[in-house]
């Protein structure tokens, strides 16, 4: 017991005997001391006395479904800069390959009484992943937010970057340069970003005049090793430019093409997602669709926080409008030789 005070009484910056009165619901401190003993008592991962179990601690749960993907840390920073503001304290949940499971991550928040959860590309994005976990936060009336689109059935707000717009800002970029065979790298077919994404390209490749047959789609995980290897089915059709459903997506696919000899983009154009860290450094610098991840994950915060505080939040989706960024791995299409006729 006196080594939990001492651990509690360091992390908040107060006396021993203010931890104790604190623990033992002692009249005599503030509550914004209160309030910081019983977070510092979660995070330090020490169990709250019987009496104060049933109160929600000031923290909220951040699971992303990895790290690799520098987007993913981005909306970390933000969503946690946005909760620090608000007096909350971010519990940082990320999965690994064979580790710990979204759904092992709900149980564990909800075993913290966490005060929300935020979630940025997790299962409620694929229609034929295990969605049970979710129906447990609405049952306890938890609030959520998600972060990107979600399938239709779950009612939680939700902040999600434009896909039919970035698609159709990707396509048109390169139906300016002159580009009329254009291949797509996107996500399973269960994922909704990416129906969504492939809905709207098949309308603007009408418009635009450009050719997307069905061999010029090619699903993939989200990783580099993933679009290399898309890519190279697509440059094996002949195309003149690929646009991705990432950026380490896009750069397997500048990998793709220089293991076949390609220029880019001399030869090949190649258009990510999401304009993550360090892309305007790649060779050559990534064009790509920004996401606007510092509104977005301020706007997640502000419908959380109102659902914390009790307020009434709207149900529908909130998109938000992505933005082309060019840079200089898209050129003109390339003059293709004719082909000798017998």
């Amino acid at each position: 017991m006196s080594r939990r005070l001492a651990e509690v009484a360091r992390k908040v910056g107060v006396s021993e005997a203010t931890v104790s009165r604190v623990l033992n619901g002692k009249p005599g401190v503030s509550e914004q001391t209160r309030e910081a003993v019983l977070t510092a008592l979660d995070v330090l991962g020490y169990e709250r006395p019987t009496k104060l179990r049933g109160e929600r601690a000031r923290l909220v749960g951040l699971v992303l479904p990895e790290l690799q993907n520098p987007i993913f840390p981005a909306f970390a920073e933000v969503v946690g800069g946005a909760l620090a503001q608000q007096g909350f304290t971010p519990v940082l949940c990320t999965q690994t390959a064979g580790g710990v499971s979204e759904a092992d991550y709900v149980e564990l928040l909800l075993g913290q009484q966490v005060s929300g959860i935020v979630f940025a590309g997790g299962n409620y994005a694929q229609r034929d992943a295990v969605h049970g976990h979710y129906e447990r936060l609405t049952g306890r009336n938890l609030p959520v937010v998600l972060i990107n689109a979600s399938i239709e059935d779950l009612p939680f707000p939700r902040v999600s970057c434009d896909d039919e717009v970035a698609i159709e800002q990707a396509l048109g970029h390169l139906a300016s340069l002159g580009h009329t065979s254009v291949g797509l790298v996107l996500g399973p077919h269960d994922h909704v970003p990416s129906e969504r994404k492939l809905h709207a390209a098949k309308l603007a490749s009408e418009r635009l005049g450009i050719d997307l047959g069905e061999r010029h789609v090619v699903r993939s995980a989200y990783s580099l090793e993933s679009g290399q290897a898309a890519a190279t089915r697509l440059i094996k059709e002949g195309v003149t430019g690929i646009v991705c459903a990432s950026d380490p997506l896009a750069l397997g696919a500048i990998r793709a093409a220089r293991r076949a000899g390609l220029r880019v983009p001399e030869d090949i154009s190649i258009v990510g997602y999401d304009d993550s860290a360090f892309m305007n450094c790649t060779e050559p610098p990534l064009t790509t669709v920004r996401q606007p991840i510092e509104p977005m994950g301020r706007a997640a915060i502000d419908l959380l926080v109102n659902q914390i505080n009790g307020g009434s939040v709207p149900q529908e989706e909130l998109l938000f409008e992505p933005e082309l960024v060019v840079r200089g791995s898209t050129g003109p299409a390339p003059v293709r030789a004719p082909v000798p006729v017998p």
